[in-house]
């Protein structure tokens, strides 16, 4: 069984797109466990605020067919193939760890916005602040204590998981 963990993210409806990702993601994962729910300003555009929490899991589906899923799921809630990078989204689920698999292909892991974004960082460090960053020789709660941008701000909110 591998260990995962996803980062959620939508400013579209936000509340009721985390839900659904919530609901499909546990029926394909075992597991899980969902970090708080947090709200953050878009960052690299503007656009309204975005609520981001990263969820893990485990399973036993092969890395290729997790990316896939992923991608099913968001185009399940409205996203579009040909969507810009920096952008408004109903949902945005990145894979951030696969174990401590490094690659750049089917996905970039470890993902590079986990020590650059506190909007994944954060929600990461309250799941899984022992994991083991195989990149930054790091744990989670290491990385986290040390994470210092100023201009990145989110802040908790109240959100009832499925």
């Amino acid at each position: 069984m591998a260990q995962i963990f996803i980062s959620l993210g939508s400013n579209i409806n936000k509340a009721e797109h985390i839900r659904r990702a919530l609901v499909a993601l546990n029926q394909h994962f075992e597991n899980t466990h969902h970090s708080s729910v947090f709200e953050s300003e878009a960052v690299g555009f503007a656009g309204n605020n975005f609520y981001n929490s990263v969820l893990a899991a485990t399973t036993d589906m092969a890395l290729v067919d997790v990316c896939a899923l992923l991608k099913q799921i968001e185009r399940d809630n409205g996203r579009q193939a040909n969507d810009k990078k920096f952008s408004p989204r109903t949902l945005d689920l990145d894979l951030l760890f696969y174990d401590d698999v490094i690659c750049e292909s089917p996905a970039q892991l470890p993902r590079d916005e986990i020590t650059k974004n506190a909007f994944v960082l954060q929600p990461l460090a309250e799941v899984a602040p022992d994991f083991y960053h195989p990149v930054a020789k790091q744990t989670i709660a290491q990385i986290w204590n040390a994470y210092n941008n100023p201009q990145q701000k989110l802040w908790k909110v109240e959100f009832s998981n499925p």
